[in-house]
């Protein structure tokens, strides 16, 4: 900060040398007595000096108050030291100016924002309606072409859930309900919901109860782990895929397909990736396990996940860490 405050005031510097070598050259075409020169200057850089130590204070202060400022006038900007000069006074306007079309393009925007989350949550309300409708209907039905609807439309409406889920994470307020819950009946209402899948592509289900309970947010953590099945289930052709408890507290779930490539698997986790497997399967959106990271992290949970030529597994690490949410 000192160094700023001499940079400063380098001009007055400059100035006041100019004056001694002035003084300097007229003592000297005059043959006055140099030391005159000397002796006035040292007088005048004492109480310069003097002068310039209580202006550094006060610039201290200033500049400190603005720095505090800074951090709070994303909420005000009214607390502003006065200004003292018409430079000042200008640039006071300005940043009140600024200030004011911050806010009114914030307002803006959270009403917008505001608006499009009331509008999509709505439409998945309304979604939901059409497709239990032809969930219905397609029960009726026991055929090839009936479990392969049957199986998209269930796609639909985990689609629509994701969108749901998108838009929960991301607002203000959100419907977590932490406290224990059995493990086991997570997973079977998971499995339960892929069986149909399970049973038309012919995969081997292994899984052993756990026996544990879990201090989470049942219907969040039931969303990832159908997550994570159903992205087993998509990316394993034929095979096995295997649920089971890691000790301590880590819930595993490991399939046989084809595997993440190397260089996909540090960014899986990232909003939009989808990776080779998501260039041949056109219609996946990185959105799934992107969700399920936000998720965890909110639960203080974590999710991790390892990768060879053949076969992925996806490990959710349940022990409780501190939470993003109170």
């Amino acid at each position: 900060m000192l160094l700023s405050y001499l940079k400063s005031h380098i001009k007055s510097f400059i100035l006041w040398a100019v004056i001694c070598l002035i003084f300097g050259v007229v003592f000297a075409l005059y043959s006055l007595p140099l030391y005159a020169v000397l002796y006035g200057g040292a007088i005048s850089f004492f109480f310069g000096a003097i002068f310039l130590a209580i202006d550094f204070f006060r610039y201290r202060k200033r500049r400190l108050l603005l720095q505090k400022i800074a951090s709070e006038i994303t909420l005000t900007a009214d607390n502003l030291p006065l200004p003292k000069t018409g430079i000042e006074e200008d640039y006071d306007r300005l940043v009140k100016l600024l200030f004011q079309k911050l806010n009114a393009i914030e307002n803006e925007n959270a009403a917008k924002l505001s608006d499009m989350t009331d509008y999509y949550t709505m439409w998945v309300h309304q979604i939901k309606t059409p497709i239990a409708a032809m969930q219905l209907i397609l029960r009726e039905g026991d055929s090839p072409q009936y479990r392969e609807l049957t199986e998209n439309l269930r796609r639909i409406e985990q689609y629509a859930e994701m969108v749901l889920c998108y838009l929960r994470l991301g607002s203000d307020s959100t419907d977590f309900v932490i406290k224990e819950y059995c493990l086991d009946d997570i997973i079977r209402q998971a499995v339960r919901k892929f069986s149909p899948q399970f049973i038309r592509r012919k995969l081997r289900l292994i899984y052993e109860p756990t026996k544990m309970k879990v201090i989470t947010d049942e219907k969040w953590l039931l969303f990832v782990i159908e997550q994570v099945i159903s992205n087993a289930v998509k990316y394993t052709p034929s095979g096995e895929i295997e649920i089971f408890l890691e000790e301590p507290f880590t819930l595993s779930i490991r399939d046989t397909g084809i595997g993440i490539a190397a260089e996909d698997l540090p960014r899986i986790f990232e909003k939009g990736y989808t990776g080779c497997n998501g260039r041949i399967d056109k219609r996946a959106s990185g959105i799934g396990l992107y969700l399920c990271k936000r998720i965890c992290r909110k639960l203080g949970h974590d999710i991790t996940a390892k990768s060879g030529e053949k076969g992925t597994v996806i490990s959710i690490n349940l022990e409780q860490t501190k939470p993003e949410i109170e």
